[in-house]
């Protein structure tokens, strides 16, 4: 992001997100590159490969909802099965409902089944959205499953 980028503040929020985001940026976000350094998260026991995304610090509704399904209760992820059905483009409750999903039926399997749809799913920039002004698609015929 750009210097004068509002500090604190997740682009989800803002009105202009593409005015703060260099192309460099831009490419490392769709393409998910900028999650690599997590993966110290994953080696010092901070998190694991496979789980429920970790909320930002403000998103109260979001941690609500997902206390709702025990989604807070294990340890977050780098990919999660909410990813793999909708990325940013799920409403909060949604996202928490597919989270508490993950929670009741983890296993290596749907480990193995997420880990490879994140990973094409990435590298397409698949329901990537910035910003609060884009149109958040709805069309659950169109979306692959995990």
């Amino acid at each position: 992001m750009y210097i004068d980028a509002p500090a604190n503040a997740p682009t989800h929020t803002l009105q202009n997100p593409e005015q703060y985001i260099t192309k460099v940026g831009n490419f490392l976000r769709k393409t998910s590159l900028d999650e690599i350094p997590q993966v110290f998260n994953i080696l010092f026991g901070q998190m694991s490969i496979v789980g429920p995304r970790p909320a930002l610090w403000n998103q109260y509704d979001l941690m609500e909802e997902r206390d709702k399904y025990y989604a807070n209760d294990i340890i977050p992820g780098l990919s999660g099965y909410a990813q793999c059905h909708g990325r940013d483009t799920l409403p909060i409750p949604e996202k928490a409902k597919l989270d508490g999903y993950y929670v009741e039926h983890f296993g290596l399997w749907l480990d193995i089944k997420i880990i490879f749809k994140t990973f094409f799913q990435a590298f397409r920039g698949k329901d990537e959205v910035e910003g609060n002004t884009k149109s958040v698609p709805n069309d659950k015929n169109d979306e692959d499953k995990c």
